[in-house]
């Protein structure tokens, strides 16, 4: 199967949380997505491997994706090396995405960093003929990395004023994760009623500031190029 868009997660319900309005917004307008999540999230101080493999399922058919695996490397611990780096290039060949979105490059949570490093990295090696998968070679035309816990600066943002709430329920769905107040587990920095309230509060700033009720920011690995600077859709405040 070939995707127009893969994404990649260190835990999941990080694209939810990244990139979850985007990737239902693609999926709306007939692209085919596909996620892969580095880890089950076991190290998670709340739920546990298989609860959240359940979350998951449901998250995934909330946001229709074409397909969503997960590549089970330790959490916490998996490693930038030559070993991880294969099992990338070949999902890469095999999906043969046009756009890779991945983790932020720099984040709280040090696996989101390292996810990364190492997606980058993976989408270069993909494309050298050298390396030997019994796969045809394929390089991405862009990756663009989602902003997590850290406030980052977007070059680019997209539009979710529409799929904003199917994101929300997406998010949702891990409910080990986040905030319930029949919760009898240990809270962390993520399942407070605040955090909920933030993700929502950044795509609404990120929306006011481009005009917009919702928006989702975006940080490219490279330089976008256009034709036009009549190309850039800025809109007019009313």
């Amino acid at each position: 199967m070939k995707l127009d868009i893969l994404v990649f997660g260190a835990h999941p319900d990080d694209v939810e949380l990244g990139c979850g309005g985007t990737i239902i917004k693609e999926v709306q307008n007939g692209k085919k997505v596909g996620v892969i999540d580095l880890t089950r999230g076991e190290l998670g101080t709340r739920g546990t491997a298989s609860i959240r493999d359940e979350e998951t399922n449901q998250a995934t058919t909330i946001m229709g994706v074409a397909v969503r695996e997960n590549m089970n490397f330790k959490d916490g611990f998996f490693k930038d090396d030559e070993d991880h780096k294969r099992s990338l290039i070949s999902k890469i060949r095999q999906y043969r995405p046009e756009i890779v979105i991945t983790n932020a490059f720099s984040d709280r949570h040090p696996d989101h960093s390292r996810a990364s490093q190492i997606t980058i990295d993976s989408c270069f090696l993909s494309g050298l003929e050298r390396i030997e998968t019994d796969q045809e070679v394929w390089r991405p035309r862009a990756i663009y990395h989602y902003i997590q816990f850290n406030n980052l600066t977007p070059d680019i943002v997209v539009d979710i004023s529409k799929q904003m709430d199917i994101k929300i329920k997406a998010v949702k769905a891990y409910r080990t994760q986040f905030y319930d107040p029949d919760s009898k587990e240990s809270e962390t920095i993520i399942s407070s009623k605040d955090f909920l309230e933030s993700v929502e509060y950044r795509a609404k700033d990120l929306g006011r500031q481009s005009n917009c009720k919702y928006a989702e920011g975006f940080i490219t690995h490279q330089l976008p190029k256009m034709e036009s600077l009549l190309d850039i859709n800025i809109e007019k405040a009313e």
